[in-house]
């Protein structure tokens, strides 16, 4: 092997120091003489793959190695079962390329499966049509990052999640670019994990799911063009923050679907044509700040059951509609945001206007009874219904009003 391949094959790795010896694997071996060469390896030891196809299933890592590739090691499960199983702590993968973890309806066949591990490291490389891509379970304290993650299915049936996380703590997800999967990344019973800059698009169902993981963030991600952007259920001490959510576009689709979270905050981050930017429904003590909400269909979609919510300091720019509710009562705070619909004065330049505004539109409410309704949206009815509501308000919240609109659209930092 050439200097220039080794290098470029240890550079996945670092900061991670070898120290033990270094064990070479062609694809002439066979996958008894593979799994020999890990059972004689040292603790420490560095799993070479040079390049090369392998077809390998059930492929067992029971003590702390290093596996690499020069990212020309492709590890293919051939459709069937699972490709590599981690059971000891700090195992570290980088630079291979993991095909074909066979589809299953009981067992989560993966092409990295860590199992109840600590302190692993998954980085650097590419996964192409898995059931399940990197898959953890019970697992604590361990990094998937910079991995390239892409399958083809077009059925939720038929294909896993990109990075799934079951029953885990400390968890970190950063740079992974992620399509084609049912969840792009899939939380449950998680705690206190970090998901950083990754790109999820064009998966089936949600870029990002969450359900009963408390003290979580998700920073500076993207979610483009998935069956819907976020789902965040039954979870608290969420924090989001500089994200995008673009053309998440659908029936059903959202930029995030917020059931059931509390004492959470989403800031700064950016809805841009999505069906409905943020869907909240059963949520309380949520802090809506610093969001641009640009051309989606709605803006927010804020269920009766949601109380003591906070929206301040948002953007709310050519949706059809900026706020939709199913009540006539209002139980949250709308403060100081800027409408691009408000058409109101301010005389004496102190950069708010000088009366409230009303963003329920009384078709909205009529729309969210029976969307059947939404065909007569651009009707001229529609229009003359909407301003007999502005000027003799009686069926839209009374208390749904921002005291305090700003009459210039405000910098907030989405990155845009």
């Amino acid at each position: 092997m050439s200097k220039t391949n080794w290098i470029a094959a240890v550079i996945f790795i670092i900061p991670v120091l070898i120290t033990g010896s270094i064990v070479k694997v062609n694809q002439k071996m066979g996958a008894a003489s593979i799994s020999e060469a890990i059972i004689k390896a040292g603790s420490g030891d560095t799993i070479f793959f040079s390049e090369g196809t392998y077809f390998l299933q059930e492929l067992v890592i029971p003590k702390k190695l290093v596996l690499i590739g020069s990212g020309k090691a492709v590890l293919d499960g051939n459709g069937k079962n699972q490709i590599l199983t981690i059971r000891s702590d700090s195992v570290v993968i980088s630079g291979l390329v993991f095909k074909h973890s066979g589809v299953s309806f009981i067992r989560e066949n993966s092409a990295v499966y860590l199992d109840s591990v600590k302190g692993c490291i998954v980085r650097g490389n590419n996964f192409t049509d898995n059931y399940f891509a990197v898959y953890l379970a019970r697992s604590s304290d361990c990094i998937i990052e910079n991995n390239k993650i892409e399958a083809s299915s077009r059925r939720e049936s038929l294909s896993g999640n990109g990075i799934h996380l079951w029953y885990c703590r400390n968890i970190s997800i950063s740079n992974n670019i992620i399509n084609g999967h049912r969840d792009g990344i899939y939380l449950e019973f998680a705690r206190e994990c970090g998901i950083f800059g990754n790109k999820a698009a064009g998966n089936l169902r949600y870029g990002l799911h969450f359900m009963f993981s408390d003290s979580c963030s998700y920073n500076q991600n993207s979610f483009t063009d998935n069956g819907a952007g976020v789902a965040v259920m039954y979870t608290k001490n969420v924090t989001m923050q500089q994200n995008k959510f673009i053309g998440n576009w659908g029936g059903a689709s959202y930029g995030i679907l917020l059931k059931d979270i509390s004492k959470s905050s989403i800031t700064q981050n950016y809805f841009y044509k999505n069906s409905c930017g943020i869907y909240v429904e059963g949520c309380a003590d949520v802090n809506v700040q610093n969001n641009d909400f640009i051309e989606n269909g709605w803006a927010v979609r804020l269920m009766a059951n949601s109380v003591n919510n906070l929206f301040n300091a948002n953007n709310f720019i050519g949706n059809t509609f900026d706020i939709s509710t199913n009540n006539i009562r209002n139980y949250n705070s709308f403060s100081g945001n800027y409408w691009s619909e408000y058409a109101g004065y301010d005389r004496n330049r102190d950069g708010y206007g000088d009366v409230g505004y009303r963003p329920v539109r009384l078709f909205s409410l009529i729309a969210e009874m029976n969307e059947m309704n939404l065909i007569l949206l651009r009707s001229f009815a529609v229009h003359l219904l909407d301003l007999a509501e502005k000027a003799f308000p009686l069926l839209t919240p009374e208390t749904l009003i921002d005291d305090f609109p700003k009459m210039r659209k405000i910098l907030n930092d989405t990155n845009n």
